[in-house]
């Protein structure tokens, strides 16, 4: 459908998973891919020679995106290949879960620096590109578009994640505020907030039958999801057929956050 293309986009975190998927759905329909990744470089190339035999543009760059100074070297890269930027997907994230009384303040600041800092640095870098370029017609009715990756457990309470629940709580108002500060300069800013999504980081939760089975009850839809669920809302948020659409988060989740335990009465 090429809905982006000849538009630059960049997908942070992604040499597996979910970003990986959003990466290569996002060149298929047009888009010149820059796969980020912080350490998988193997993975990263896997992407980008998937995306090339498959007829589309990509290329790898290393970032740590909770080091400004990687993010800022990581976008000059960026402007040196490509000119600019139009898309910024805000992926990369981790987990590093605990008890509470048990997390460690290294546990807290990695999960918070990775999920919610890396993100406040990639867009604060793209979105300076965005206003210094402006809406260049012919690619985009908006100057750009900034999608924050968050997750249920922005809304959802998650004992024994703390960090990441708050860093998810945190990227919602992060989005929010940035939306509505940028509107007036046609700069979109929106959230996907995945659900139980199959990634070799969740196996534990849906490689058994019996995993699977009690996963499935969180999700009213009865299945788990692909990666492939995201990477398509993704394209649909980065390109123009979503343009009205500011400030939002929308759940791919199956209905996870329709609290399926109250079904009967809780």
């Amino acid at each position: 459908m090429n809905r982006l293309q000849d538009r630059v986009a960049l997908v942070t975190g992604s040499s597996s998973g979910i970003g990986s998927a959003v990466a290569k759905c996002m060149a298929a329909e047009g888009a010149k891919v820059i796969v980020n990744y912080a350490s998988s470089a193997k993975g990263a190339e896997e992407v980008v020679a998937e995306i090339k035999e498959n007829g589309g543009e990509a290329i790898a760059i290393q970032a740590d995106v909770s080091q400004e100074d990687q993010v800022k070297r990581m976008f000059g890269a960026i402007f040196d290949t490509y000119g600019t930027i139009d898309v910024l997907v805000n992926n990369a994230g981790l987990q590093k879960d605990a008890a509470f009384v048990d997390m460690t303040l290294d546990d807290w600041n990695k999960v918070i620096s990775v999920n919610l800092t890396g993100q406040f640095l990639c867009a604060k870098e793209a979105v300076k590109e965005f206003m210094r370029r402006g809406v260049v017609p012919e690619r985009s009715s908006s100057a750009g578009s900034v999608i924050c990756m968050s997750s249920v457990h922005e809304v959802i309470p998650w004992a024994g994640h703390c960090n990441y629940a708050a860093s998810k709580g945190g990227v919602m108002l992060l989005m929010k505020s940035m939306a509505q500060e940028l509107a007036p300069h046609k700069i979109r800013v929106n959230s996907i907030a995945p659900g139980a999504i199959q990634t070799p980081i969740n196996r534990s939760a849906w490689e058994t039958p019996e995993a699977k089975a009690e996963l499935l009850k969180l999700i009213p839809y009865n299945r788990v999801g692909i990666p492939e669920d995201i990477g398509k809302a993704a394209v649909w948020l980065a390109s123009d057929e979503s343009e009205y659409i500011q400030g939002t988060t929308i759940f791919v989740d199956g209905g996870m956050t329709l609290y399926p335990g109250f079904a009967t009465g809780g």
